[in-house]
């Protein structure tokens, strides 16, 4: 089930769903990795095909570990998307990123350890090259979109991924300063590498919802804290999304498309036929 998409978004806390679609459809697809977090809504924004995934499912049911990442990328993949954008809750562990900023990172930090990080394994390895983990091109068009909108947003950043779900004691949060860490966050970890394998391109719009637990001046991070800040963020989001539609074009100017081409590093004749029919829509192109 393959068509053309724009982009697909994938909503993270505070973002259930993605305002100004229209001629929308809800799909259910199934995976070979199980099924997706929610219903995925097909639609069109700005006269272009999208579609809007629910990470941690409708209302929000689903916590960090939990999230089937696999199903969702793989999905969004057989609904013929080649690019993702992920909107996400994040502390700051800077003093000039502030909370109700929004953030474009460039860099990701796997701090994560109870999670399925990749579609290979059972007979077929795949190394793919992740050393810039978000598309440097669709982040440069998302910091434009979002530029557009008058929030304020920063460009660049590490963002460490956490396991979750509980929130970063002083000694953790301190730890991830001095090693240079940006944002934090509890999502981005396998998704983004996910996505690289699958061979779309992926960028995060971070919003800045707290100062994590570090900040001497600040209120520890709460639930409450992050969910006012989310809310008051929505619309810069939803805007940024529009225009976005308004100038992607179906080409990309990136490697994303092409991930595995040189990645994939077992003998096709000794990958077991089942493997192959699992992994068809990521390798198969490779693989003939």
């Amino acid at each position: 089930m393959t068509n053309s998409l724009a982009f697909a978004v994938i909503g993270g806390s505070g973002l259930y769903a993605m305002q100004g679609l229209t001629d929308t459809q809800e799909v259910s697809p199934e995976t070979p990795f199980g099924k997706p977090s929610s219903p995925i809504v097909l639609g069109t924004l700005e006269g272009q095909r999208v579609a809007f995934l629910a990470r941690h499912g409708l209302g929000h049911f689903i916590p960090p570990t939990e999230v089937n990442y696999r199903a969702n990328i793989y999905a969004l993949k057989q609904l013929g998307a080649d690019r993702i954008i992920s909107i996400s809750a994040c502390g700051s562990l800077r003093e000039d990123y502030a909370p109700g900023h929004i953030v474009i990172p460039d860099q990701l930090f796997d701090f994560t350890k109870d999670r399925e990080r990749s579609f290979f394994g059972q007979g077929l390895v795949a190394h793919v090259g992740v050393a810039e983990p978000f598309c440097p091109h669709l982040g440069r068009l998302m910091l434009e979109a979002i530029q557009k909108t008058g929030a304020i947003v920063h460009n660049g950043g590490t963002l460490i991924t956490v396991e979750g779900p509980r929130f970063s004691t002083k000694a953790e949060s301190h730890a991830f300063r001095a090693w240079g860490m940006s944002i934090i966050g509890m999502t981005a970890s396998p998704e983004a590498f996910l996505a690289r394998e699958a061979e779309i391109c992926y960028t995060t719009l971070a919003h800045i919802t707290d100062y994590d637990v570090w900040h001497g001046s600040a209120q520890p991070v709460t639930v409450e804290m992050v969910i006012t800040t989310l809310s008051r963020n929505t619309a810069a989001a939803q805007d940024a999304l529009r225009n976005l539609a308004h100038v992607l074009t179906p080409e990309r100017s990136c490697t994303c498309g092409s991930a595995l081409a040189n990645a994939i590093i077992t003998n096709p004749t000794v990958i077991a036929p089942a493997t192959r029919q699992k992994l068809d829509l990521l390798v198969g192109k490779y693989l003939k």
